[in-house]
C-alpha cells in the first residue's frame, strides 16, 4: 500500500489533554487534506469539531476513557450525549479490572448497553491489550465480537504499550470475521501501520502518519 491508501485507514488522534482547539482545527484540516477515516478527539471538543467540519470528515471520540472504570450508566450517558453533540464514532473502554478478574459476564452486559445506546453509530472496543494475560485477552476477543460492535481496538496509547502485530493476530483469530480490528498506540511510521494491516488490521488510531506527510 501506498502512504495515501494507508491514510485512509486511519483516525488521525489528538487526545492530549492540554490541546487548545486551534491545534484541533489544524489537525482536523490535515484529516480533511489526507482524507483519513476519522479524526479521533476529546470529548470536549466533539461539538466544535463537528461545526467546524460538517459532512467533509466523521469525528471519533472516547468513552470511559482511558482507564474503562467508570460505572456502565455513565459509559451509556457519554456514549448518548457525545452522538447528540455530532460524534459519527465512539471508541468505548472496557472495565479492565472486570476483565482481568474473570468477570466476563458483566463487560458482556455492559457491551451490550453501550452497543444499544450507539446503534447506527460505528462502534469500538477498546480493550488495552497489554493489560490483560493471553487467555483472558483471547475471552474478551470472543465478548466483544458477540456484542455487535463494529471494531475491536488495541489500546488507548495511555497504557504501558500500544498495538503490537501479535495483538492484531489473536484478534484475527478470535473475533468473527465481521468485527474488524482497529491497531492504535505507538504506531510511529508507515512501516508499522503497513505491519498492522497486514496482520489483519482494517484500522489505524495515530497522530503521526499524517505529520511524517508534512515534514
Amino acid at each position: 500500500m501506498n502512504r495515501e491508501e494507508i491514510l485512509k485507514l486511519c483516525d488521525h488522534t489528538v487526545l492530549r489533554t492540554d490541546a487548545p482547539f486551534s491545534e484541533i482545527a489544524a489537525n482536523l484540516e490535515l484529516a480533511m487534506k489526507y482524507s483519513c477515516a476519522s479524526m479521533c478527539l476529546a470529548p470536549t471538543h466533539v461539538y466544535d469539531a463537528k461545526q467546524y467540519v460538517g459532512d467533509r470528515l466523521k469525528i471519533c471520540t472516547v468513552v470511559g476513557f482511558p482507564n474503562g472504570y467508570n460505572d456502565t450508566e455513565t459509559k451509556v450517558f457519554e456514549a448518548k450525549r457525545m452522538i447528540e453533540q455530532g460524534a459519527d464514532e465512539i471508541d468505548v473502554v472496557i472495565n479492565i479490572g472486570w476483565a482481568v478478574n474473570g468477570r466476563l459476564e458483566l463487560v458482556e452486559k455492559e457491551l451490550a448497553a453501550i452497543r444499544g445506546a450507539t446503534e447506527g453509530k460505528l462502534l469500538k472496543v477498546i480493550v488495552e491489550t497489554c493489560k490483560l494475560p493471553e487467555e483472558t485477552f483471547r475471552a474478551v476477543c470472543r465478548l466483544v465480537s458477540r456484542s455487535g460492535a463494529d471494531f475491536i481496538k488495541t489500546s488507548t496509547g495511555f497504557a504501558e504499550r500500544g498495538a503490537t502485530v501479535r495483538d492484531v493476530e489473536i484478534m484475527r483469530e478470535e473475533c468473527a470475521p465481521e468485527t474488524q480490528i482497529k491497531a492504535a498506540g505507538g504506531i510511529s511510521c508507515f512501516e508499522d501501520a503497513e505491519a498492522m494491516i497486514r496482520a489483519g488490521a482494517a484500522r489505524l488510531g495515530t497522530s503521526r502518519l499524517v505529520k511524517l506527510m508534512e515534514n
